[in-house]
């Protein structure tokens, strides 16, 4: 019992650090993937109402026995698979990881067929990376009509991971190469107020780049020291 609940004050301080850190206009979307129920319960005392999983599946085992907390908002910030679409509509708020063409046309199609429009983020790589996916810049330009000719899709914003490796004036170098793409992809007709950028590793160098969102998961959820 005192293991336990020496996690849940670590917790609790690890989020109250965060948000003395955070400007009031960033929402802190917790990354869950690893959390027990427990712990997110705990989080969710705390004051967190953002919970971002990677996994449909997980969510879905996830859901269920948090159903009685008000008002959260659930986030996918993982890979989404096309036969795994209708399960998301169903599950999350919001979708970070629309990241290809063949996946914006069947989340396109399946809207009307769930009947729920989740608020959409286009991954990019605003740095070459084999092992991340989204959109490289180039690509996202090339596709963007027919993109665009997909109406039932609410795309609020963009997304993006950094390479392994990029920490500080680098990371921070890379995020902002966001700004010259959400501004030309604004000049063609996209309204892109949201940017879903920023972990534990790197969310400061992100802020300083316009994060309006950071998903920040082993910076709550760690046992190490608070705030740490």
């Amino acid at each position: 019992m005192v293991i336990i609940s020496a996690r849940f004050s670590v917790i609790e301080a690890n989020i109250q650090a965060l948000r003395a850190e955070l400007p009031t206009h960033v929402t802190l979307v917790a990354v869950t993937k690893y959390a027990p129920i427990d712990s997110m319960v705990r989080a969710y005392q705390a004051g967190i109402r953002h919970f971002g999983e990677s996994k449909v599946q997980t969510a879905q085992e996830k859901q269920p026995p948090l159903a009685e907390l008000k008002n959260l908002t659930w986030h996918l910030i993982g890979h989404l698979q096309r036969n795994k679409v209708k399960q998301a509509l169903n599950l999350f708020d919001w979708i970070h990881s629309l990241d290809r063409l063949s996946l914006a046309e069947e989340i396109d199609r399946l809207i009307p067929v769930v009947g729920k429009s989740p608020q959409l983020l286009l991954q990019v790589k605003l740095a070459p990376d084999p092992d991340k996916f989204g959109w490289e810049p180039e690509q996202l330009m090339a596709e963007l009509g027919e993109l665009q000719k997909l109406t039932h899709l609410n795309i609020v914003g963009l997304m993006t991971i950094l390479p392994q490796g990029a920490i500080g004036e680098e990371a921070l170098q890379i995020f902002q190469r966001i700004h010259p793409l959400r501004e030309t992809l604004e000049q063609k007709g996209m309204h892109l107020p949201h940017l879903s950028m920023g972990m534990s590793g790197d969310y400061r160098e992100a802020i300083k780049a316009g994060a309006t969102i950071v998903r920040i998961g082993s910076k709550i959820f760690s046992a190490s020291t608070p705030g740490g």
